[in-house]
Order: structure tokens, then sequence, then C-alpha cells
């Protein structure tokens, strides 16, 4: 989604804002479960560059109080540069950006953020359209749940793999191993329900290909 923001000079940019809100995360799954999707993602759009994964990266939202932020565990937008210069992005800053993200993920941990209530109203607010939150400590409710705004406020989309029209992707959850650790995590899917690969799959399949036809992938 475009925003229409009137030129602000005195507004400050990412260099000018702190790149985070300083909350460590709570557990490894946090930052792990969003670099799962960024990994694949960059397999899936390889080709693209009109796009932009941030892991608990600031978002600056509002202009009228710069400083305000709000920092996801990740975010996908679609319709900005990838990469903007060779510093990469220190925040994502709405009034620079002009793009709101697309998909949002929080996953929760033992120490509730409002995931559930706060930070729900603050991304409808915002105008993000898909609203992902992973709950793996969930034993009775649903673990994942995907909303998507309409009318300005979530409806909670069904299925799973949860396909997300406007992104051309599903997103599911399912039993897998990465970098070593055995466990669900949340992958892409695509319009058949196929899970796409992480880069380590990837790289795994074609090591045993290359041993089917005798070839040592070591002498490469």
């Amino acid at each position: 989604m475009l925003l229409n923001y009137n030129p602000r000079h005195c507004l400050p940019s990412a260099e000018d804002l702190p790149d985070s809100d300083d909350t460590p995360v709570d557990n490894e799954l946090q930052d792990l479960i969003p670099h799962v999707l960024k990994d694949i993602l960059a397999l899936v759009w390889e080709e693209r560059m009109d796009w932009y994964f941030g892991v608990d990266m600031g978002i600056y939202y509002d202009p009228e109080n710069p400083t305000d932020v709000i920092v996801p565990d990740g975010f996908l937008s679609v319709g900005v540069p990838r990469i903007i210069d060779s510093d990469l992005r220190l925040s994502y800053v709405l009034w620079d950006e002009l793009v709101i993200p697309t998909m949002v993920l929080e996953v929760v941990s033992q120490t509730r953020r409002e995931e559930y209530t706060q930070k729900k109203e603050d991304y409808a607010k915002m105008g993000v359209l898909y609203y992902v939150i992973y709950n793996p400590l969930r034993k009775r409710k649903p673990r994942l749940e995907v909303y998507q705004l309409e009318n300005e406020e979530y409806k909670l989309l069904e299925g799973e793999p949860v396909w997300l029209a406007e992104l051309n992707l599903g997103i599911g959850k399912e039993i897998g191993v990465y970098q070593g650790v055995e466990r669900e995590w949340l992958y892409w899917y695509d319009q058949h329900g196929k899970r796409y690969l992480t880069s380590q799959e990837k790289a795994k399949k074609l090591e045993e290909k290359l041993r089917d036809l005798g070839i040592d992938p070591n002498e490469l």
C-alpha cells in the first residue's frame, strides 16, 4: 500500500532515528523463524528487486510523532527497493519509504507483548494488509493465525497453508530442519500447497542429485 505523505523536510530520516526500541527478543525462535521466511523468499523472488523483508527492525509510522516506533519480529514490504545503498537499511521509516508493509509477523514467547491486543490494533491502524501471529506455546488453540485487513478490521483467514493473494504466496507451519534444529517452522508455499525449500534444503538436494550422477560435489 502506498502512502501519500506531503513533503516534510523537517522530519527525521532513518539515519537520525534509533534502529530498534532496544527491547531484546525473548528467545532465539523470535529471531530464527522470520529468518527462515526471509531465506526462502530470497530464493523464490531471487530475480525481483521490489521487496524488502525486515527482521526485528523498527518501523517509524507516524509523521506527527516521528519518534514512535513499533518493532515486529518480521515484516514484508512489496513495492520498495530491496537494497537502497551499500549501508542497507537502518530502520523502516514510512514517510521515506511511502509503502506500508504488506505483512507483519509476530512470534509469541512466554513474555506476552500484546500480540493479540494492542499490536493487532496498531497494525490495523497502520494499514498492514496481513497480520501473522505464530504462538508455538499453544496446545489447544491454533498456533498459527493469519488475519487480513477488511474495512479497517482484521478478519481471520481459514485453511493452512493460508493463501495470501496479494503476495501470491501461502504461509503455513511444518516440521523441518533449519540450522540443525528439527522442530516446527513457518514456511512459504506455492499455489498448489507445495512448500518452498530453504537455501540449506536446496543445497542438500543438489548435492544428492550430483552424487546420484556419480559426481563428488567437493570436487566441483
